[in-house]
């Protein structure tokens, strides 16, 4: 069996065909300027990449050229479109109404345009995919929707409820939901599978990178997490402010006459590395301007640092321990030193680490934490697109 995973923007469309049968991936790529252009770049496994210019006027035409790619030319890796036998799509927000991956009908296309307001800027590209894949593939070909908020679905609700009146919860479902819930998700699957199952553990998963987020897993199942209402809270990531008094909101919108889209901007696109560093959003241009001496690279990644910190002290208390921590993500993944940075000067709470071992850990499953530990420290890289394919090969086999 055959699944095309799919990420959708709104001006992109990211894509992966993943071969079930040894979960391998036969092709991925990206089709981006979609509205505005068009660049397809396509990269078959074992042969050349392929970067080809073509217009993609909506999502319909970018499916039509990823079908194209996949079936015909120097980048094909299958015979017909019809070997492919369904297709998993990625979702930003499922609000509360989704707690697990679903078959895509057209109720669940509008529940996902309904709830734009939660996902202004995936939501609706997402939704619109999901149309134009029906398109071009036809009804017959099953899809599936897999949502980052569904994992966090099991945290209780003095996790989730914030502490404004409780109408406007009733009302607008304003509360914490947490994203990058398909990561986490994997990463806890396979820190099960190495461990021999879930019950009784106690986790807490880093997803680093551009956007990041932790959550705390019992059982293997979401206690609490960083992000909430929006992926905006938590700690400062590339260009995220992370959570700050809300007093800050009223008070610049007051004194710099910010209107409330120009408040979003300024702390979603303006804040997090690039605004304090005024480097970078990316971790390792701040680590190269660091060692540069560059005072406010060094500062903000000892910001970014001191608050994972203080997140994981937080979650250990609150499950009354903690078994391991586990990082992933570009940055969890690949950045031996911050991770060492991150897990330096925890002796107090039981976890011991060594450089030598934090950098042999980087992109493969591997503990680098030391024997005397007590509480263990874990590189698991994870695979999104594995997962989504997972859930839309079991949904579709029953």
């Amino acid at each position: 069996m055959k699944v095309l995973v799919i990420n959708a923007g709104s001006s992109s469309l990211k894509y992966q065909l993943i071969d079930m049968t040894d979960e391998s991936v036969l092709a991925k790529g990206n089709c981006e300027r979609i509205g505005i252009g068009g660049l397809i770049t396509h990269s078959p496994t074992g042969k050349d990449e392929i970067q080809q210019e073509m217009d993609f006027p909506t999502h319909k035409e970018a499916f039509m050229a990823v079908v194209e790619m996949l079936t015909s030319g120097a980048g094909k890796v299958i015979d017909s479109v019809s070997e492919i036998s369904a297709v998993g799509h990625r979702v930003l927000h499922g609000s509360e109404k989704y707690k697990t991956s679903t078959l895509v009908t057209d109720q669940v296309i509008q529940d996902i345009f309904d709830f734009s307001e939660l996902g202004p800027l995936h939501n609706p590209p997402q939704a619109t995919a999901m149309k134009a894949c029906q398109e071009v593939f036809g009804k017959d070909t099953p899809m599936v929707a897999v949502f980052d908020t569904s994992f966090h679905q099991t945290m209780p609700q003095k996790a989730y409820m914030f502490g404004i009146p409780y109408e406007y919860y009733e009302k607008y479902h304003i509360r914490r939901y947490g994203f990058h819930g398909t990561s986490h998700r994997y990463v806890t699957a396979r820190y099960g599978k190495i461990k021999g199952g879930l019950e009784g553990t106690k986790i807490i998963t880093c997803h680093l990178g551009n956007g990041s987020s932790i959550a705390a897993v019992k059982d293997g199942k979401v206690v609490d997490t960083t992000m909430g209402f929006t992926p905006l809270d938590g700690f400062i990531m590339g260009t995220r402010s992370g959570g700050i008094d809300p007093s800050v909101v009223t008070y610049l919108m007051n004194k710099e006459g910010f209107t409330p889209d120009e408040m979003s901007d300024l702390l979603n696109k303006k804040s997090g590395f690039v605004g304090l560093s005024g480097v970078s959003s990316d971790c390792r241009d701040l680590r190269h301007a660091a060692n540069e001496g560059n005072k406010r690279a060094i500062m903000t990644l000892e910001i970014v640092v001191y608050q994972i910190k203080k997140f994981i002290g937080s979650y250990i208390a609150a499950m009354n321990g903690v078994d391991a921590i586990i990082f992933t993500g570009g940055i969890g993944e690949n950045d031996a030193v911050f991770r060492g940075e991150v897990c330096a000067d925890m002796e107090g709470l039981g976890l011991e680490i060594t450089q030598e071992l934090c950098e042999a850990a980087s992109r493969k499953d591997c503990k680098f934490s030391t024997e005397n530990s007590k509480i263990e420290a874990w590189v698991i890289p994870t695979n999104e697109e594995k997962m989504i394919a997972r859930d839309t090969v079991e949904l579709i086999s029953r």
